[in-house]
């Protein structure tokens, strides 16, 4: 799964809501089709892997993948049944910010259809509401 391998600050503050739309990341640089989120939320390691794993089993030989998201947000929690107080939890894993419209995966190399089934199997992965574009 996708971590950073350093960090300034280990524990961050989680932040306030996600506002406003995706200015950069959202075209289709890479590939000719690309998954594209439609609502704001954070995307887990786990929930990007298993996109990910979605998409490479419709691949074919020759086809290219992009992933655009990087979980580099750390999300932290404390064990249960421990008191308030006590500080703050241990690092449990990493999140990627994603605002409205921006690109989350890409392809290149097989046909519409087969990439269009392959980016609705990995959109079911995700918490997020996603779309199909084209470049």
């Amino acid at each position: 799964m996708l971590a950073p391998k350093k960090d300034k600050h280990k524990k961050w503050q989680r932040g306030d809501q996600i506002r406003g739309v995706a200015t950069s990341g959202n075209q289709v640089s890479f590939g000719s089709y690309g998954l594209k989120s439609k609502e704001a939320g954070w995307i887990s390691s786990r929930q990007i892997e298993s996109a990910r794993r979605a998409i490479v089993h419709h691949l074919q030989r020759g086809a290219k993948y992009w992933i655009r998201i990087f979980p580099d947000k750390p999300m932290t929690s404390k064990s249960g049944e421990i008191p308030m107080g006590k500080g703050k939890g241990a690092v449990d894993h990493y999140v990627a910010v994603v605002k409205p419209g921006s690109v989350l995966f890409e392809i290149e190399g097989i046909k519409e259809e087969l990439a269009k089934r392959a980016m609705k199997l990995a959109a079911h992965k995700l918490p997020v509401k996603c779309i199909f574009v084209k470049k």
